[in-house]
Formats: C-alpha cells, structure tokens, sequence
C-alpha cells in the first residue's frame, strides 16, 4: 500500500529529525503497513502466551501477527488484554522507572494522566505504580471520558479516579501529584499509518494551533505538580512546534527541570538532540509515532493555592452499609475507606474529597454496590475488579457459546446445579465476566446494556479462538 503525504510535510520532518531518519520515516508511513500490539493484564492473571514476540521496552507487551476478532474472546471483554499501539507502552515503562529511581518504590504516590482516553497509557501507570497508588485519568471530552471510564473498569484496578473536563481544573489542586502525564492532543503526524484523516488534516496552520494549545494545557497542569515531581510530556506527532518547543517552553517559563531519559529501556527509539527528549519512530521500531519528554519541578517551588467551594462526592442516596458490604466482598478491605458511593485507597481518602470537589469526577474510586430497593446489588465494576474476594460470591464457569450468550445479555437456562440462589459470577477461564442473579430454572442476565455483544451469530465462530494470552 503507498500513501501520499501531504506537501512540505518531509521540510517538517527533515528539521525535526535531520534528512536521513526523515527519509526513513517517509518511507515506513508511505509503504509499510502498522503493527498489532496488546498488553496482557496481570490483575486478571494474564501473561503472553509462550514464544510471543513481545514489545522490548515494556514487559507483558506483545505483537500479534494478524487481527483477531476481538469481541469473539470472552478474555477480551474480560479484561484480560487490552490492545494498544507498542509505542505507547513506553509511557508506563518510564512511570516504573521514575518510581523505582526517584521514590524509592514508594507506592502512595499520586499521578494524573490528564489527557487519558482511550485509557492505554494510564493502564500502564497503574500495573507500574503498584497498588497503594492512586491514579487519576481526566478527559475533556464526554464521549471520550465515558470510554475512558469503561476501559479502566474492565482493567480491574480499583484505585482509579475517572474526571472530564479541561486541564485547566487541576489548577486548583496545586501541588497535588507525584507524577503528571500529558499526552496531549496533537496533529497526529505519528498516526498517519493507522488514520487517514492524519494526512487529509495536516497543515502548517493545524500545527501552531496545537502547539498553542498543548502550551496552555502544561500551563494550567504545572500548578498541580508537587515540587520535586515529574512531569512526562507526550505527543504522537513528530514535528518541533508540538515536541521539543513545548518542552523548551516548560522550562524557559515555568522553570522546569530537564531530566535525562534512559534510553537504555527504549530499544530502537531516536535519542533526541537534547537528552531528555526521545522519538519512537515507525521504520525504527515496531510502533506508531511517539515524542516523549521528561521534566521535573525544582525542589520547594512555591505554590500558591486557591481554594474551591467543596461540592463532595455522590451522597445522593446513602448508603450506611457499603463498609460491611465491602468486608463480605473485597480483598484487604481495610485498606480502603468509604467515600459517598466509593471505595478509595485509604491513604488517599482526603485527597478523593479535594478531587470530588474540584473537578467534575465520574468516578473516585470503586463502585462495588447499588442501592436495588432497600438492599445492596453488587456492580459489574465489582466484577471487574481486582479486588473482588474469591469466593465471596459462588461461580460458574461459562463454555464458549454460553460466555457469547451472557456477553449478548441473553438469560442464562442452564444454571449449574447445586448453585444458589441469588448473585454469581460467570466466569471464562477463571476470569468473571459479570454478574447474573440464579432465580431457579434460569438466571437473569446483569451485563450491563452498553456493553453487550451486538455481533449476530452469523459473525462469531461456532468454537473458541485461538487464546491471545495465557489464562
């Protein structure tokens, strides 16, 4: 397949990486064909299947030779894998770095991925900050954030915050976050492979209008950075205006601090003139575009900070006995505390609340029970979730046309025997995939609507696909 990139496009280049890797370049997104990369989730027990090609900077990143039918896999809806581009994977590589060097592994640290939908990168910040942390992911678009919100429950993590709206918001956090993640909306040049409205839109002109908005968006981000903290700035385009003068801009007027890459864990990737700055460049690995720089905050910056009008978390309908509820059905339990509807990381619970009340949350934490009348019904995010404690709820493993059929929201006829009634898991390879309530002869199936396979048995084959990962 050949594709004609857009005029003064290779001038763009040949400035931002010298003539030779520009012409590399041009040639990978002009000729050749992207790559197929997933993530296997080790919060679901998985891991890549035995002799993968795996991505050499992230471990549990691997290539797939040709595209499966996704939502023919029970796993898929499971969240036992998430697909995402291997180029953006470095960005929780780098987040395992900075919490190993620089935080003494430290696992009460508080990162925001402002910029987060689909939810990729902040799954890779989640499995690399470990389990104490808490993580915030922010969109401004609502349809965006909604994804966002879905990909994250599916993931499995319970000490993830979801928030929509501007960058501008966290401003009245300062000095809020360990680690602040920006990968901010951009021209797309790094995406030219995959979409082609990336070569239809580019202009010189689309240019200096996102470079104009990714300075504002590290401007109002930079108050929420604790002194001392790290600030990793991304993009998917490859020129100067979007990468490195947005960098520069970070330094020469909000005093950040350089920090040098390690280069090291990113096979492949194009060093940049200065050492902290880096390229993952299409014909030089196995992924799409990707600029990445490192900054941090001076230590003892002063911050001045603004005070909000608390709006507190979702109390609408109280529930006083989540915190027993969450005794019968999490894991640790005690290492979480109530908050409105929620389950938070203790250690964070104060900050929840400054979060609730500063931004607009879709979520601060886990959502493990909904009032059903006057009792409590167990969530598909509880589901979903990590901390699900085994055995709390019973379970039933689902063959394939089964798992189809629960994942399509039909009713389940063959309930197991000696299964009670009442809430259950049904389960693919160990994996839940949900909740379904056993009312006798049949269970009611409680997958949620917006989630249920709409593929037609004519599209799904009649046996299970191969396995991605290892289960």
């Amino acid at each position: 397949m050949s594709r004609n990139l857009p005029d003064g496009f290779r001038a763009v280049l040949d400035d931002a990486i010298g003539c030779a890797e520009a012409a590399r370049l041009v040639l990978a997104l002009g000729e050749s064909e992207p790559s197929l990369s997933a993530r296997a989730n080790p919060l679901k027990g998985a891991a890549p299947l035995a002799g993968s090609d795996t991505v050499p900077w992230h471990t549990g990143g691997f290539y797939l030779p040709e595209r499966p039918l996704f939502a023919a896999d029970p796993a898929w809806h499971a969240g036992a894998y998430y697909v995402q581009d291997a180029s953006s994977m470095a960005v929780g590589t780098l987040a395992a770095y900075l919490r190993a060097k620089y935080f003494d592994s430290r696992g009460d640290l508080r990162y925001l991925d402002a910029c987060a939908a689909p939810g990729g990168k902040t799954i890779g910040a989640i499995e690399a900050l470990g389990k104490e942390a808490y993580v915030v992911a922010n969109e401004a678009d609502p349809r965006r954030a909604a994804i966002l919100a879905e990909n994250l429950a599916k993931h499995g993590a319970p000490g993830v915050a979801v928030t929509v709206g501007p960058a501008e918001r966290f401003s009245a956090l300062p000095s809020a976050f360990d680690i602040i993640a920006a990968d901010a909306p951009c021209s797309g040049e790094g995406m030219m492979r995959k979409e082609p409205v990336a070569v239809e839109q580019w202009s010189p002109t689309l240019i200096e209008s996102c470079a104009a908005m990714q300075r504002s968006i590290v401007e109002s981000l930079w108050k929420a950075l604790k002194p001392g903290g790290f600030f990793i700035y991304s993009t998917c385009t490859f020129n100067r205006r979007e990468d490195e003068d947005v960098a520069r801009h970070m330094a020469e007027q909000l005093g950040a601090e350089p920090v040098a890459l390690p280069m090291e864990l990113f096979p492949g990737a194009l060093p940049g003139e200065d050492a902290h700055c880096c390229r993952f460049l299409p014909g030089r690995v196995r992924g799409e575009g990707l600029f990445i720089a490192l900054l941090r905050k001076p230590d003892g910056e002063a911050c001045s900070k603004k005070t909000s009008k608390k709006r507190g978390t979702n109390t609408q309908r109280p529930m006083p006995s989540l915190a027993e509820f969450a005794k019968d059905h999490i894991d640790s339990a005690g290492r979480f505390c109530v908050a409105g509807d929620s389950l938070v990381p203790r250690a964070h619970a104060e900050f929840a609340a400054s979060l609730a009340a500063a931004v607009r949350p879709l979520s601060i934490g886990l959502r493990p029970a909904e009032l059903k009348g006057r009792s409590l019904a167990p969530t598909h995010m509880l589901a979903m979730s990590s901390v699900l404690a085994a055995g709390s709820l019973p379970s039933a493993e689902l063959d394939y046309a089964s798992a189809l059929a629960y994942l399509r929201g039909e009713s389940l006829s063959d309930v197991p025997d000696g299964l009670p009634q009442g809430y259950f898991t049904p389960l693919w390879h160990g994996i839940p995939l949900g909740f379904a309530k056993n009312i006798g002869r049949r269970a009611n199936n409680l997958y949620p609507d917006p989630l249920r396979l709409r593929l037609g048995a004519d599209k799904l084959p009649a046996s299970a696909p191969a396995p991605i990962v290892d289960l």
